[in-house]
């Protein structure tokens, strides 16, 4: 059969520490057929001139003014020629064998699937990640596909899909006005518009943690507003889709988790979120976390505890 090509597509801001090592994972994939587009979104730091030093090995370098991760990936696909997407971030990495996997396994499948696989978290070296099955682990239809995640507290990496580009081009690409958990509306809206999701366990990825300059760690008003409009986005296109006990549950259980995470920073679009899960039938509870937490939760309640957390959080980081 003639071996489809796969866009692996990465947008890069001021990730020079980390480019060339995202860059050799993605060049060193088993599945020949393959383009590479790093699109550097107004970098202040030496991404471009590192990224250019790959074009010698058939890397497509762009350009542009910074205006976000979102916008750097929609111009990645405006540019893509292959018939599946891969997302990488410009600090994550691929083990070899990750799109291979993949792309056989969706062959075998009916068009519109789209697949995952297993991904684990590491701070300097991947040697540190630890692979272990989720709650998604299988393969599942799109509306029990998301029930299962966000009942579960848990995530899906990005660079752990492989994405049809005929579902981007007819579900739409990124929103450009969303910037933190920009993710979660993207591939929620990829699954609801797809027929499925395959999980491929051999498809490994390595999320890079622990970055003060991540996208995941900006807490400004704006990157709350993203989260909240992404979640917003979301859950509505779910309910648009079912709107049952089973959808609304899991849908109240993404609110409760935005009133949790967003209560020290913004306390109104806490509340808001509170009343979204409310509205949707579900109760509010108190957030998990580790025995001084737990303790402190019961002496003081769960938002005083947060806020010494927070509070202890900055002063670790400020000794």
């Amino acid at each position: 059969m003639n071996e489809p090509l796969v866009s692996i597509l990465i947008p890069c801001y001021n990730a020079a520490p980390w480019l060339a090592e995202t860059l050799e994972s993605a060049l060193g994939q088993t599945w020949r057929q393959k383009e590479i587009i790093v699109v550097n979104d107004g970098s202040k730091d030496d991404s471009l001139a590192l990224a250019r030093s790959f074009e010698s090995r058939g890397v497509i370098v762009i350009d542009q003014p910074n205006r976000g991760q979102s916008a750097a990936a929609n111009a990645a696909i405006a540019a893509a020629k292959g018939r599946f997407y891969e997302f990488l971030d410009a600090d994550d990495l691929l083990a070899p064998d990750k799109l291979e996997h993949q792309v056989r396994r969706l062959a075998q499948l009916p068009p519109g699937w789209l697949a995952t696989g297993a991904w684990s978290r590491f701070n300097r070296d991947p040697a540190e990640a630890v692979f272990a099955p989720g709650p998604v682990a299988r393969d599942l239809g799109p509306i029990d596909w998301l029930i299962e995640l966000w009942n579960s507290d848990s995530m899906m990496h990005g660079a752990a899909w492989l994405v049809p580009a005929e579902l981007v081009a007819s579900a739409g690409g990124w929103n450009e006005r969303l910037s933190l958990i920009n993710d979660f509306e993207f591939f929620s809206r990829l699954v609801l518009a797809g027929a499925g999701v395959a999980y491929c366990p051999d498809a490994r990825t390595y999320y890079r943690s622990g970055l003060t300059t991540s996208l995941s760690g900006r807490r400004s008003a704006a990157a709350w507003q993203s989260a909240f409009d992404s979640v917003r986005q979301g859950t509505e296109r779910l309910l648009s889709r079912e709107n049952s006990p089973r959808t609304r549950s899991a849908c109240a259980n993404v609110w409760r988790n935005m009133a949790f995470d967003s209560h020290v920073d913004m306390p109104e679009m806490s509340r808001l979120a509170e009343q979204r899960v409310a509205e949707l039938g579900g109760k509010l509870g108190r957030p998990a976390g580790g025995p001084w937490f737990t303790l402190l939760s019961r002496l003081v309640g769960w938002r005083m505890a947060r806020r010494l957390q927070d509070r202890r959080k900055r002063l670790r980081r400020s000794a």
